[in-house]
Parts: C-alpha cells; structure tokens; sequence
C-alpha cells in the first residue's frame, strides 16, 4: 500500500551555514515519501545556490522564491504549492533525527483525524546551550511525553514550530498559515487548540533545535515578549474568557500592564491583585492594585497570573489552593 505523502514546509533566510546539514536529514530520512517546498525569503547569501543544488538532485525538492516579506508570505507560498495528505513545517537551521517523519506518520495514523503529532525536541548549540533554553526543552518535553501540551498555552508556545505533523484537513480547518498574526507559530498552536485538535503523546526525541546569537526568534520584533503577551490574551478572550465570571489580573509588571491595557480598551472589567507592598493600594490606570486577601471578597474569580518570579508563584498556587480553586478552570498562569 502506498505510504502518504508528506509536505513540509520550509522558508529560508540567510542560513547558509546550517541549511546543507538541514537538508541532508531531510534526504536520509527513513521515511521517503516526501516533498520538501522550500521558500526562499530574500536571501543575500549563498543559501539559494545550496538547496538549488540539492533540488538538481532530487525531485522531492521544489524550491521557490518569495513573491511576499517574512516567514509567513513564505509559508503560504509553500503550502500553496504542497500536494501532500500530511503537513509539518521543518526550519533550515536545525536538523531531523532519522526517524522524525516516520514516527509523526505513524502516531498520526494510528490516532487519525482531529489530532496533531509532536514530538521531543532537544536543544543545540556550538556554544553550549543556556539554562533558559535547557528549562524549557524540559518542560516543552514533560508536556508532550503525556500528550498534555495544552494545559499550559498560555505560559509558553506548548508545540514547536519545526516538530508537528497534521493531516490536511485539520490544517486546513484551523485556517492554515492565512492569518497575518505573529509570532506565527504560537498563533498556529492556539489554533490547533481552539478546534479541539489532540496532541499524541511521545517518548522520542524527533528534532534538534539549533540555537545561536542571530536566529530570528532570538532578534525579530515579530518575537518580543510584547506580541506574545497581546496574541495569548486575544486567544483567552476568544477560547476560555467567561463573561459570567469576575476577571482578575495577578501581578503589576510589563505583562500584567499590558493585560490591564486590553481589557480598558475593550471595556472588560477586572480586579487587579499584586503582592508588591509599594503597589498595593495605589491606583494604575485608575484601578487601585488589592492583596490576596481581596480574592476571598470576589465572587467566582477567573485570574490570570502575570507574575514571573518562581517562588511568588508557589506561594500563589498554594494560597488558591487552600481556597478549592482548580489550575485552568479557576486560574491561568501567563508566565
């Protein structure tokens, strides 16, 4: 029987000094029924002349240019041109392991419909890989070893963006790479999420995630903390805000302003609690910052918690907690 042929989707920028170890795990992958469309965005190096040379090579390889600006012009352009029953997206800087698409074929088949395949990524880098990217290759990896990424959308992006395989009407459902939203795939997962698509769990690590000093979600604007805070509040507010319920911000840092900010431009009321004593009692943005103790006071609270420090949000959980409230359905943490 005839394997399914899998699409991915790659743009380029730039990377000329990774993308020939890119492709060559793309080529000696040990599932072989495979299209590679692959955008170019613009590059000024000599990465176009690499994957041509590839593309000469193997007609899997369809390479393109950008008629648009940026990875999702780029996307779209790819995905347009795509054929395949399965879609996944790779990036040209890191690498597969062997097995990546065989695996993601295999769990998604043996799932089906209205489910997302992921796997375990790991962290790599020439000049060793920082604790803040180790930390959150072990909770990304902790989520996805039990399928449940979802429970934590809205502290991180919960599926990365180069290890996910879907089948295409489920993209398709979800609206694919249409919306003009960054960062594209955090919008994507919340997508995934708000149409009720699963995520297999795995054990395996699939992809290696290559770090260094100039890659894009390191230096774009498109990825600084400001979009991700506005993109998870405007999905809350569509997926799991309830009208019925009081909102109440924790915190009254960068995150926590910003939240507060949305909410007076859409006329949504809220509370404000935060546990900094030079805050408590003074008004920002004309609401006057409560303590703790002012949950007890507000009937059938929905909080969402902007406050980064580790121990604060032990001490949070604790205290709510103690007052029966349950993690996501009673409160969400932002950080």
């Amino acid at each position: 029987m005839q394997k399914p042929l899998v699409s991915i989707l790659t743009p380029f920028k730039n990377t000329e000094a990774f993308i020939t170890e890119c492709l060559q795990s793309i080529v000696n992958q040990n599932y072989q029924n495979w299209e590679l469309l692959i955008v170019d965005d613009h590059s000024k190096d000599k990465s176009f002349e690499i994957v041509d040379a590839f593309a000469q090579n193997d007609s899997r390889i369809k390479l393109l240019k950008n008629k648009g600006e940026g990875i999702i012009d780029a996307l779209k352009m790819a995905y347009g041109q795509s054929s395949g029953e399965l879609i996944t997206r790779m990036d040209s800087d890191d690498i597969m392991t062997l097995n990546k698409l065989s695996v993601l074929v295999d769990n998604l088949y043996k799932y089906g419909k209205g489910h997302v395949a992921v796997g375990l990524v790991e962290y790599f880098s020439a000049h060793g890989v920082g604790p803040g990217y180790k930390s959150y290759e072990n909770w990304l990896n902790d989520l996805t070893r039990t399928g449940n990424n979802y429970s934590e959308i809205y502290k991180e992006c919960v599926i990365p963006s180069p290890c996910w395989m879907v089948l295409r009407e489920d993209f398709e459902a979800c609206g694919g790479f249409e919306p003009n939203i960054y960062p594209e795939d955090y919008d994507l997962t919340f997508r995934f999420y708000k149409h009720g698509l699963k995520c297999i769990p795995c054990d395996q690590t699939l992809h290696k995630w290559r770090d260094y000093s100039t890659r894009t979600s390191r230096t774009h604007i498109h990825y600084a903390q400001n979009h991700f805070t506005t993109l998870k509040v405007h999905h809350f507010l569509d997926i799991d805000y309830d009208a019925s319920r009081e909102l109440v911000i924790w915190g009254a840092g960068t995150k926590g302003k910003l939240m507060a900010n949305i909410f007076i431009e859409r006329n949504i009321p809220f509370e404000w609690i935060c546990d900094n004593p030079n805050k408590i009692g003074k008004a920002i943005y004309g609401k006057t910052l409560l303590n703790f103790d002012a949950l007890v006071n507000i009937k059938n609270p929905q909080s969402l918690i902007t406050v980064a420090n580790k121990d604060a949000q032990k001490e949070i959980r604790t205290y709510l907690s103690k007052l029966n409230l349950k993690p996501f359905e009673d409160y969400i943490f932002f950080c």
